[in-house]
């Protein structure tokens, strides 16, 4: 039992310090896309170490499970992983362990439907409001203008993807500044990032007490955002970006005082108004490197007692 309890000591701590630690750091406002990946690697260890613990769990506790975990290993392998008496802890770690994979399974599962009502819903009230025309086919044009009096702009995931802009904001933006809003909404469209807030939302709705998968969730809906302005800025500039942000927020009172929905917009403008120089590419070649590595170490505290047996 000393290495499933050693994996489980070892994703507690990551789902407690990495938090913290990357909120401390100021370059993930610096480098949206490192951070994504960074973020996403701490997960994934997370929730390797669980996987990992239930495994190995279950193959001390039932000699069925140790015969397909270790199917052709070395006796000495098998002996090092089997525990003295430690069987029942085992049996009920593994259960507990499994019950809150299947539960992740179930918030995942609940995501994607809940996901795929919404964009069927989203479509049906847009071909309502947006007709075709006499001649024109399903899935012709990306574009779909809408009379709205709030200036708005999103990205409509799909089988036939739209971009539905209303005729306030055309009225509002400048033809630079509406670009840019395009090439934001291209943005999130080519990186998936719906499909990261699909993922961090489930493991936060489903476990809401892990710090790691609450901050998870907080920090994708906020970095997928800087990553998608950075993609509008590069072709259009940072200045324009933000005032094409300042148009359409003025009026829902994002800047004034106290929370508002899209709290987040007055920080992105700041951040476009006054960048601050990115990481060097030597810099951003390291913290790639070393998240990768952070799944990496759940399967090296597993392999242990195997390599010791081994050696």
């Amino acid at each position: 039992m000393m290495v499933p309890a050693a994996l489980l000591l070892l994703g507690a701590l990551a789902s407690v310090l990495a938090p913290r630690l990357l909120a401390r750091a100021d370059w993930p406002d610096r480098e949206p896309v490192v951070a994504l990946w960074v973020w996403q690697c701490v997960v994934a260890a997370v929730l390797l170490c669980c996987v990992l613990s239930m495994t190995l769990s279950a193959s001390a506790a039932w000699v069925a499970v140790r015969g397909h975990v270790f199917d052709g290993a070395p006796a000495p392998v098998v002996d090092a992983y089997v525990p003295g008496a430690g069987g029942r802890w085992a049996a009920a770690t593994a259960v507990v362990l499994a019950c809150g994979g299947a539960w992740t399974a179930a918030m995942l599962a609940r995501e994607i439907v809940r996901a795929r009502l919404r964009r069927r819903q989203s479509h049906s009230e847009l071909r309502l409001r947006a007709p075709l025309l006499p001649g024109e086919e399903q899935g012709s044009g990306r574009l779909v203008v809408l009379e709205g009096e709030r200036p708005d702009a999103w990205w409509l995931p799909g089988t036939a993807p739209r971009l539905v802009i209303t005729t306030a904001a055309l009225s509002r933006l400048e033809e630079r500044q509406l670009d840019a809003v395009l090439a934001h909404e291209q943005g999130h469209a080519r990186a998936r990032h719906d499909w990261l807030l699909h993922c961090s939302g489930a493991l936060a709705n489903g476990f809401p007490q892990v710090p790691v998968f609450a901050a998870f969730r907080d920090e994708m809906h906020r970095l997928v955002e800087l990553a998608a302005d950075d993609v509008a800025s590069r072709r259009f500039g940072r200045l324009t970006v933000a005032l094409a942000l300042v148009e359409l927020n003025e009026d829902r009172g994002v800047f004034g005082p106290g929370s508002a929905p899209g709290g987040h917009v007055p920080q992105r403008v700041d951040r476009l108004l006054t960048p601050r120089d990115r990481l060097t590419t030597a810099r951003r070649l390291q913290l790639t490197a070393a998240a990768a590595l952070v799944p990496v170490v759940p399967v090296l505290v597993a392999f242990v007692p195997g390599l010791r047996a081994l050696g």
